[in-house]
């Protein structure tokens, strides 16, 4: 039976990674619909918490430093939770291709970690994958029975964190289920993404556009539609031991979205194509477009955000956060 994905009032709830731009949504839901929410953050000596900062004077959010590969850590950190959002990991796909054992140890291991502190805690863990695991679309739109291919050292070590946390539900029977969120956008993203990339840009006057290649498309969701997908996934029992894709089923090329956003910024930049933003040519994702029929089925979620709209708002947040951005300098 079917829980509402809005009623978390008095639960216990950890979420991994919450420091972060998915992450501090998703608490940020939590604590506005009543969970006691417990934040595992990336140790810092400078005690920074990033979107969570404002959670300490309130203390509606308890805090707790670690690290994901620190089993110890991570079982002190699932106990008394009954339900786990694990969305810790090393995102960037640029990096991953410099220092690919990173990625392992912290998506492989550290899932590895969070499964069986889950376990051994009685949890409920929803564990957060991405559309990069299925790479290049063979069949569009894509189901969650599309094979998967590893492209890029962050999608192989992406397909071993889901695989690890599902051998935890056919295995022992946790209760897991592994969200599939395609490209996430919105405030609080960082300039490693290609929305945020573009408008800091825009917003700093440029007038070249500087991007990688321009004819991947790819599949936008609102992050607050990603972040309302996660709770619709934690409260159906339907969804266990099952895979969801969490995606709009529309798609646009990046050439076209930068034109999008260009007009809307009533710029006259021009999108130059900086050959240090090209990915190794059988790295690049041409094509994603989700299918979340499953999602719709299992859970009730749907997206809510027009395209149109969530770049406006994410328009405005990035020109009144400009400082945090350096747009001349690609991130990795």
């Amino acid at each position: 039976m079917n829980t509402h994905p809005n009623d978390w009032h008095g639960r216990r709830v950890l979420v991994t990674g919450a420091e972060g731009f998915i992450g501090s949504t998703l608490v940020d839901l939590l604590v506005e619909r009543g969970a006691r929410v417990r934040a595992l953050v990336h140790y810092k000596p400078y005690a920074e918490r990033g979107y969570l900062a404002r959670y300490l004077a309130s203390g509606e959010v308890e805090m707790q430093a670690g690290d994901v590969r620190d089993a110890g850590r991570v079982q002190d950190a699932v106990e008394g939770c009954d339900t786990v959002f694990h969305l810790a990991a090393l995102i960037g796909i640029p990096y991953s291709y410099l220092s690919p054992e990173a990625y392992v140890q912290t998506n492989v291991v550290g899932t590895q970690n969070v499964a069986a502190a889950c376990l051994r805690h009685g949890a409920r863990l929803v564990h957060t994958s991405t559309s990069e695991v299925y790479g290049t679309a063979i069949t569009a739109p894509i189901t969650e029975h599309h094979p998967l291919q590893p492209q890029s050292p962050y999608s192989a070590s992406k397909i071993g964190a889901d695989m690890a946390a599902l051998a935890y539900w056919h295995s022992f029977e946790l209760p897991v289920t592994v969200v599939r969120p395609f490209n996430t956008y919105g405030p609080r993203q960082s300039a490693r993404a290609v929305i945020p990339t573009i408008l800091a840009q825009l917003h700093s006057g440029a007038r070249e556009i500087r991007l990688g290649s321009l004819t991947p498309t790819r599949d936008f969701t609102y992050v607050t539609d990603t972040a309302e997908g996660f709770l619709a996934a934690a409260a159906a029992e339907r969804a266990y031991g099952e895979v969801l894709n969490l995606g709009t089923g529309t798609e646009i090329s990046i050439g076209a979205l930068a034109a999008s956003l260009i007009a809307a910024t009533n710029s006259d930049a021009e999108v130059v194509v900086d050959p240090t933003r090209l990915r190794p040519g059988g790295s690049e994702v041409e094509r994603l477009l989700s299918d979340n029929t499953k999602a719709r089925n299992l859970t009730g979620w749907h997206p809510r955000t027009p395209l149109p709209e969530g770049l406006h708002r994410t328009s405005t947040w990035v020109a009144a956060n400009l400082e945090a951005f350096a747009p001349g300098r690609y991130q990795v």
